[in-house]
């Protein structure tokens, strides 16, 4: 069995938002050398997600009316956690978005369904965080 490890960088200027990172997961396979096995793709900051979904403007749009609907940035004074800090909110969205997602590879493919792709998205964004992609596998 192989493995391999490698770290993507992303700098969102705003607030929030997602990133299409499924080529960038596709470039790891490549250089991975596995055709079959599994990746696993994790935010590696407790403010930001990895997730599956469609590539479609409107839907993300959504997920973010939705997402500041259920955990709203502002005021920052209703949350506890933002005692010197504005982010509580951020860590919320996190944890309703989820951490990583595990994809299978076949034949040295993403076997995704028909639609999906993996997703960064970020909650408190304007510096630099980084998505952990390991792939094992032969």
């Amino acid at each position: 069995m192989k493995s391999y490890r490698k770290e993507l960088w992303f700098e969102v200027p705003a607030r929030r938002g997602f990133i299409n990172i499924t080529p960038k997961v596709r470039e790891c396979l490549k250089k991975s050398g596995i055709k079959e096995g599994l990746i696993l793709c994790n935010a590696m900051h407790i403010t930001a997600s990895v997730f599956i979904n469609d590539d479609e403007s409107g839907l993300h749009h959504d997920y973010d009316v939705w997402l500041e609907k259920l955990a709203p940035h502002e005021p920052v004074s209703m949350y506890r956690h933002n005692v010197g800090e504005d982010n509580a909110d951020a860590h919320m969205k996190r944890q309703i978005m989820g951490r990583e997602v595990v994809v299978a590879v076949t034949d040295g493919e993403l076997d995704f369904g028909t639609w999906e792709q993996i997703f960064y998205g970020e909650f408190d964004g304007r510096r630099r965080k980084r998505v952990l992609v390991k792939i094992i596998g032969d």
